[in-house]
């Protein structure tokens, strides 16, 4: 099995400097990617402790959630491409400092109005972050940083979440605590990028990649077209899990533990992690066909347990449509960045990601909007995965047309 090398030789140091071994730089990107993710899943435990706080309504939990991701897409559209221009290390390092900041003005919010902009502030960052750290894990190693790519974030939302959920429910501070903690790792993470080597050639046009722009290279683009069902169907399910999910696996269980509210988002990012990992080596086809048949099994089984209220059940449901999701992401993930040159990497990347953002913010804000407005959680919850059940299946004859055009 190939490896891709450095897209080119590290900048000039000097004789003292000090750099990371390839192996260890890349296992500190990859944690890099999953703190980032899990810092963005840490406030999901804490969404109920805030609206009892301060009386907002479900509809503005949704905005919450859904400015995140909105400032995500921004973030991506303008920086995206920076790293392959200006490195990958000035970007990571002031994103970094950006999340260290960002869990400050977490831990100090008193209003709602706090809330979006430590949202706002997290997006932005992340968004500016997570295609420069991904290009950088493929720069270093093609195969393992596919992986890489689709195993981080699910981990670390899945981490997030439950270390939230937990330190909320069994020790002091709960709107303090877990956002010292995060922002220590920012902090120890921006410091060990400066002892990283650069791994992408710095080239004119840094000022020019800021203009915003959506393109990707002619033999990407019919593979994008193929893959989008599965990505969006994917990434939806992970919005609504991430902004109502805490809400319905309370209202099903009849419990207002803050632990619960970490445990869906858990099981689902976990077992998609999970799948990854296991299924590594097979291709990126298979992945996707595997992913999208297994992602609306998930869902029908979700369906079954929301109508005879099973908690057990619905967490069932849930690790199985999670193995789908992570399946069906990675699939699309190989089959996008295997015809890439380095330099291409993170402005692909920043398209993948606009379309997974997009797809996890705006449907859960819609789903918030209309449980704001008289609706039931579990019936919004069943016409939600009654949507995605039809994206999954469209995902799924995508893969069968993606198949026949690599024949031809």
């Amino acid at each position: 099995m190939s490896r891709a090398t450095s897209a080119s030789p590290p900048p000039a140091a000097s004789p003292r400097a000090r750099r990371l071994p390839p192996k260890v730089a890349f296992l500190l990107k990859a944690s890099i990617a999953l703190s980032f993710l899990a810092g963005s899943a840490a406030p999901t435990p804490l969404y109920a402790l805030y609206q009892a706080q301060w009386g907002f309504s479900p509809t503005m939990l949704t905005v919450v959630f859904g400015i995140y991701a909105l400032a995500v897409l921004l973030a991506l559209l303008v920086a995206g491409r920076l790293s392959d221009h200006v490195g990958r290390r000035p970007v990571l390092i002031a994103a970094a400092a950006a999340q260290a900041l960002t869990m400050v003005v977490f831990a100090s919010a008193a209003d709602v109005g706090d809330l979006l902009l430590a949202r706002v502030l997290q997006g932005l960052s992340t968004g500016a972050a997570v295609a420069a750290v991904g290009a950088g894990l493929l720069d270093l190693d093609r195969t393992r940083g596919a992986v890489a790519n689709a195993v981080a974030p699910m981990l670390g939302t899945a981490l997030g979440g439950i270390l939230a959920g937990s330190l909320v429910q069994y020790l002091p501070q709960p709107t303090h605590l877990v956002y010292a903690v995060m922002g220590t790792v920012f902090v120890l993470q921006g410091v060990a990028v400066l002892f990283v080597s650069e791994t992408a050639e710095r080239r004119p046009g840094a000022l020019g990649s800021l203009r915003p722009q959506l393109s990707v290279p002619a033999p990407v683009l019919r593979p994008l077209l193929l893959v989008t069902p599965a990505i969006v169907a994917s990434w939806a399910v992970a919005g609504f899990y991430g902004s109502l999910g805490p809400t319905l696996l309370r209202s099903l269980a009849g419990s207002a533990s803050f632990l619960l509210g970490g445990l869906a988002l858990f099981v689902l990012a976990g077992s998609g992690a999970l799948a990854v990992l296991a299924l590594q080596q097979r291709s990126a086809q298979w992945l996707l066909r595997i992913g999208t048949s297994v992602l609306p099994a998930g869902l029908v089984v979700v369906m079954a347990a929301l109508a005879l209220r099973s908690v057990a059940l619905f967490l069932v449901g849930t690790a199985i449509a999670g193995a789908g999701f992570g399946t069906a992401f990675q699939g699309a993930l190989r089959t996008l960045v295997g015809p890439l040159a380095p330099h291409q990497r993170a402005g692909v990347l920043s398209v993948l990601f606009i379309v997974s953002y997009l797809a996890m913010g705006v449907p859960a804000v819609v789903a918030g909007w209309r449980l704001a407005h008289g609706g039931e959680i579990l019936a919004i919850a069943q016409a939600f995965d009654g949507v995605v059940l039809a994206l999954a299946l469209m995902a799924l004859l995508g893969s069968f047309a993606r198949r026949e055009a690599v024949a031809a």
